[in-house]
């Protein structure tokens, strides 16, 4: 399996592309399928212990457990009008940021894939994922600091993944936190 390190060394540099066009359903229209469930409950299903399901439903997540990855606290997650944003689905290369380096060159298909590739996607608490927003590593990364080599080394496979690019920045940043972590893996999904 192949490190961070040498893959973000393949990544293309550049600066940011303007926001000009951008629209998040140039990418989807909402979830798609992964395995049988939409790709929200596939994250869920995969990201969650504990789980129990809707009744009646095989894809539906009903409660569970997560150790969020981006603060190292649990949440109990109960789906509800009130209470599912408590656990959101990130985009760890979030969409917008993907725009403006490169997905906006790429075909229609290839975006639909990376705003649904569980690579792309991790269960995270709610209002953290709200703060972070569209930024990328250089302007934002998990306050829990045990989690940001796996988080960068999710980014850089994302980016390689889709031909995406980086920002002089955003490339320090990451080289700076894989410093620590010299070995650390591309996850694969």
């Amino acid at each position: 399996m192949p490190v961070a390190t040498a893959v973000l060394e393949k990544l293309s540099v550049k600066g940011r592309a303007p926001k000009t066009g951008y629209a998040r359903d140039l990418f989807s229209d909402g979830w798609g399928n992964v395995a049988g469930c939409d790709t929200r409950n596939f994250v869920l299903k995969r990201d969650l212990s504990s789980i129990t399901w809707r009744s009646g439903e095989t894809c539906m997540v009903a409660t569970g457990r997560l150790v969020d990855p981006y603060t190292g606290k649990t949440i109990n997650f109960v789906r509800g009008v009130k209470t599912s944003l408590a656990v959101q689905i990130d985009h760890v290369v979030a969409v917008s940021d993907a725009w403006q380096k490169g997905a906006q060159q790429i075909t229609p298909k290839a975006r639909y894939a990376f705003y649904n590739d569980p690579l792309n996607l991790l269960a995270v608490d709610g209002p953290t994922n709200s703060a972070k927003g569209d930024s990328d590593a250089a302007t934002w990364l998990p306050p829990n600091k045990s989690f940001r080599c796996a988080y960068v080394a999710r980014q850089v496979a994302v980016k390689a993944k889709y031909k995406l690019w980086v920002t002089a920045a955003e490339k320090a940043a990451i080289k700076g936190i894989l410093a620590k972590c010299p070995k650390q893996p591309i996850p694969s999904a």
